[in-house]
């Protein structure tokens, strides 16, 4: 078992919807306190309202945030730094896609792409480490994408961004592996959340985000002397 306690803290960005809405529930029905953040008030006080009805025992902070813009990425980290707990799990989860080619996106796209997908990770992280660092404990998961190792037609600055989001992993990997840090990168295929609305096709077309809230939950189990590096999933009838 990990060597986690009930008394730390999981953050988890970008908490109301799809993958981090299931992150949360799943730590929350262990009792976690947790913290999110989310650009939508009124998402994060139905949030709220909900863990508390079936999680009694967790404890669920959130904090209004756009991670896409550096003073809130501040904020977010002070507000979780202001909670003065161990920092047990820290879940980059935050994204945005804008469907496109690179040839004809729309301008902005890829400033405003990257500054979602990676920079929150980055600057949130490094605002961060040092309390992690200081416990030489913890894990760092990244929800990256499968576009983060393959291309396709219609991904432009979403692919490129995913593409950095994962390097930026596997550097953390590097430098925090003696350093008593986990760090995993997540990449999952078409997973049921806002991002497919609107879309002609069955939803067990896709994978249900719970699945992959409990991939990453089974490995922040494992023990401190094992670290699962990359998780790769996809759909049982392939990418779309």
């Amino acid at each position: 078992m990990s060597n986690s306690s009930k008394n730390g803290l999981i953050v988890i960005t970008g908490g109301t919807k799809g993958i981090g809405r299931a992150l949360v529930e799943r730590f929350c029905s262990e009792a976690y306190t947790v913290i999110t953040c989310s650009r939508n008030e009124l998402d994060l006080d139905d949030l709220q309202q909900e863990m508390q009805e079936h999680y009694p025992a967790a404890v669920l902070h959130t904090v209004v945030a756009d991670l896409s813009q550096r003073e809130y990425v501040n904020l977010f980290a002070e507000a979780v730094l202001d909670l003065s707990l161990p920092l047990d799990v820290l879940i980059n989860n935050t994204g945005v896609f804008v469907p496109g080619q690179i040839q004809s996106e729309t301008e902005g796209v890829l400033e405003q792409t990257m500054q979602t997908n990676v920079y929150s990770a980055y600057h949130l992280t490094r605002s961060l480490l040092p309390a992690m660092l200081s416990t030489k404990g913890g894990h760092i998961f990244n929800i990256c994408s499968t576009a983060s190792i393959t291309a396709y037609t219609n991904g432009g600055s979403y692919c490129i961004s995913k593409f950095a989001l994962l390097g930026f992993s596997k550097v953390l990997r590097a430098e925090l592996k003696e350093k008593g840090i986990r760090v995993t990168s997540v990449l999952p295929g078409a997973t049921y959340t806002a991002s497919w609305e609107g879309v002609d096709l069955p939803e067990e077309r896709f994978m249900p985000a719970e699945d992959v809230a409990e991939l990453i939950w089974s490995c922040w189990q494992l023990s401190p002397r094992s670290v699962v590096e990359e998780i790769l999933l996809r759909p049982q009838l392939g990418d779309l």
